[in-house]
């Protein structure tokens, strides 16, 4: 059984038996897509507190941990485009 446990938009943050993910809204679909599968509890409470951590998992490249010169550093995912 999944319960959604926090919505910070556009993720929301979904609790599994024993694991979770994070879903992301969709614009255009106007629906949440699976966006991103925790590997563990501890995983998921660490997106939910760092939103930068959630941001930097997503898989379009979201800008985040912006330094104070104004620097972005880009997800992992942001090279495979």
């Amino acid at each position: 059984m999944s319960k959604v446990i926090m919505e910070r938009f556009p993720y929301r943050f979904v609790e599994g038996d024993e694991r979770g993910y994070i879903e992301k809204f969709n614009d255009v679909s106007r629906r949440w897509c699976h966006m991103y599968e925790c590997d563990s509890r501890l995983q998921l409470l660490t997106a939910i507190e760092d939103f930068e951590y959630c941001k930097w998992l997503d898989p379009e490249g979201v800008p985040c941990y912006r330094d104070q010169r104004g620097d972005v550093v880009r997800s992992p995912h942001y090279l495979d485009n």
